[in-house]
């Protein structure tokens, strides 16, 4: 690598050089390159963990038992009645909030639907003060 610390007595100092000077450019390179070095094994380690099993609990159907359904387009149902919109959800959640003891909130959701749709049943059930929301499924399959 060649460096230059200025002009011999007697040259012209207004000289113009036309070589780029790559040692920052090295610099940068060598110092990402020992940083990727570093942070990969970081990145690929993992703590060893022992993963839950899925399991199928029946539900238990009480009359005082709330379902919501979700559809594929985003439309919400109470039980089997349609609502207009949240602001709906939300009037009918807070009068079912206060019952003592509180029914259990279940949502069915459409295997296409949208996680919008059923994100904003389960934000009315936290802003009405639902305590306790179950997801229907289905069974996974046996084999």
């Amino acid at each position: 690598m060649a460096m230059n610390v200025g002009s011999a007595e007697g040259e012209e100092e207004d000289q113009v050089t036309s070589a780029i000077n790559t040692t920052p450019l090295v610099d940068v390179m060598l110092v990402l390159l020992i940083i990727f070095l570093i942070t990969i094994p970081v990145v690929t380690q993992t703590v060893k963990l022992q993963l839950p099993k899925e399991y199928n609990q029946p539900t238990q159907t009480k009359p005082e038992n709330i379902v919501i359904a979700v559809d594929k387009e985003g439309e919400i149902y109470w039980n089997t009645q349609r609502l207009a919109d949240t602001t709906a959800l939300f009037e009918k959640m807070k009068v079912v909030a206060v019952m003592q003891p509180q029914p259990e909130v279940h949502i069915r959701g459409d295997l296409d639907a949208l996680y919008e749709g059923i994100g904003k049943v389960m934000v009315v059930c936290q802003r009405a003060g639902i305590a306790k929301v179950a997801f229907i499924t289905e069974p996974p399959p046996r084999g």
